[in-house]
């Protein structure tokens, strides 16, 4: 049978690692398919008696997405060590070379597209890199990461842990919007099967709450998930980390009632951002929509954009604007893929990456009109 490329191969080096007592660091995208890849991974290590040294999800308010330069100047002190990102590291080609400088040793396990070159890495997973053979091609993060949890257990890998990890790959590959066929259709099937049982406190919580009694079950799954998305940190770890990784229900009762509180927050702001970008377009007849603003949520635009991508069938570019340099992400309607468009305007970035639909970007402010007028002319070409 057909394996994901280097997939084998990072599973031996984890276990090498874990042999050696090396020190091992996971590095997450802060999203829910990042942290429940984390999740898995770390709980296999544990399992077969590894220890994982340290864990880090960045800040996109602060950091931007994927592996940041903050991140490695905190984490250099810990080299030499196996660094491991998860749902994220494909475009980060300068940061890896600067990590391997440090002499971190580095997996890439992702999901996202290429663009057009690989970065550095030792090792790297994903799916639709070059001279991988794999069919399935649109496995969220935390489905690769569980299939080399399978690897790495091999008999180990318990009846109870496997229905564990699978009730967080049903929840990451939902979240993240992957498709609903092949593989992530069994995940799906029958992590969700396993979820209103679920041992996990962090997942036991919403069921014996009140909060989903009047919904049906995949209603019930689409709220659990969205209050998992509501951004809290503390102590650098995100909310539905923390939740999930919980050890009591009443320690998992805590942080969903706060969970609960910035909730309500979390809405109000992401109507006001909505109002606004609907006012501004309103009277424009441009084929794509691109607006941003000092007062954006960088942690709320992409809500924002999947609303507006089904209301008004068109690409959706919304960004962040700081001091010097803008934050945006983007959806895209069916057909339209926004990684490929934004290729064509690479120029003007200084990153970019994600999926065809719901991807992202870095930029200077004094490109964003070059940025907008390059998209528009690129729009609906071959």
């Amino acid at each position: 049978m057909r394996e994901i490329k280097n997939l084998r191969k990072a599973g031996e080096r984890i276990l090498q690692a874990i042999e050696n007592r090396e020190k091992i660091i996971l590095y997450a995208d802060a999203d829910l398919d990042g942290v429940t890849s984390l999740i898995v991974l770390k709980e296999a290590i544990e399992n077969l008696g590894g220890q994982v040294a340290s864990i880090y999800f960045p800040d996109r308010e602060a950091e931007g997405y994927g592996i940041s330069l903050r991140a490695l100047e905190t984490l250099k002190q810990m080299s030499p060590a196996l660094f491991i990102s998860l749902d994220c590291g494909i475009s980060n080609f300068e940061e890896i070379k600067l990590a391997r400088s440090f002499g971190f040793e580095i997996i890439v396990i992702d999901h996202h597209e290429i663009l057009d070159e690989l970065p550095e890495a030792h090792i790297i997973v994903d799916p639709k890199q070059p001279g991988d053979n794999f069919p399935f091609k649109d496995l969220a993060t935390v489905g690769i990461v569980f299939k080399l949890a399978e690897i790495l257990l091999g008999e180990k890998m318990t009846p109870l842990l496997r229905q564990n990890f699978l009730e967080l790959v049903a929840l990451g590959t939902i979240a993240d919007m992957m498709p609903r066929e092949s593989e992530n259709k069994i995940f799906i099937s029958e992590g969700l099967a396993f979820l209103e049982n679920s041992w996990r406190p962090g997942i036991r919580v919403f069921f014996e709450s009140d909060l989903l009694n009047e919904y049906s079950f995949p209603n019930k799954i689409s709220k659990i998930i969205s209050l998992l998305n509501v951004r809290d940190i503390e102590n650098n770890l995100p909310s539905h980390f923390r939740l999930l990784t919980s050890p009591s229900i009443n320690e998992a009762r805590k942080i969903l009632s706060k969970i609960l509180e910035k909730s309500k927050i979390r809405k109000e702001k992401i109507g006001a951002i909505l109002k606004t970008v609907k006012e501004r377009v309103a009277d424009k007849d441009e084929p794509i929509v691109f607006e941003g603003d000092l007062w954006f949520d960088l942690t709320l635009i992409s809500s924002v954009a999947s609303q507006l991508v089904q209301e008004l069938k068109k690409p959706i570019f919304l960004f962040k604007k700081m001091d010097k340099e803008s934050h945006g992400t983007v959806r895209t309607p069916s057909g339209i893929n926004s990684v490929e468009l934004m290729k064509k305007c690479r120029q003007h970035l200084i990153s970019f990456g994600g999926h065809p639909q719901a991807s992202g970007f870095r930029i200077k402010n004094e490109n964003l009109e070059k940025f907008k007028e390059c998209l528009l002319e690129n729009f609906g070409k071959d």
